[in-house]
């Protein structure tokens, strides 16, 4: 079925202004990137800068899949998503580009990075290994939402 075909059981489609809202409400996301057979996903944590970026902290090894696709990809897609009920929930998809911001530049950002979710083993880890900051600038941007019961529920459907 189309989202066209689901509003009639309460799907939404979500604007500009309540997609940056649940942007800023969320911390963590789903990063797709491009990969030679499959998409090679990711949960991770994110800043939002309020508008068209967002920010995502790697904790690299020597040899990173997660570091080397984000670099050789033009587009990649991150999803966001909360789920309460099957009746209330939330998704943003995101398509955009990934750049590699230089360190010179991270000071800039402390406030957007501020208040970012990270696992404790990060700052263990981040001893160790490489890390970088990674921009995603929006391209494209849709948001759908279920937030109630379907039309037919709230019409007083009742069983028998």
């Amino acid at each position: 079925m189309s989202i066209d075909e689901l509003q009639e059981y309460g799907l939404e489609a979500m604007d500009g202004h309540e997609i940056r809202q649940f942007l800023s409400s969320q911390k963590i996301g789903v990063l797709g990137l491009p990969d030679a057979d499959v998409p090679y996903l990711l949960p991770l944590s994110y800043g939002y800068d309020g508008d068209d970026r967002l920010y995502f902290t790697y904790l690299l090894g020597s040899s990173s899949r997660k570091e080397s696709a984000s670099d050789e990809t033009e587009t990649a897609s991150f999803l966001v998503y909360t789920v309460d009920t099957m009746y209330n929930w939330q998704s943003v998809l995101l398509t955009g580009a990934l750049t590699v911001v230089p360190e010179s530049e991270w000071d800039d950002l402390e406030e957007t990075m501020s208040d970012v979710w990270q696992p404790n083993l990060f700052e263990t880890a981040s001893l160790s290994g490489d890390v970088k900051l990674y921009e995603f600038r929006i391209r494209e941007q849709t948001g759908v939402k279920h937030q109630g019961l379907p039309p037919a529920f709230e019409a007083g459907g009742e069983s028998n």
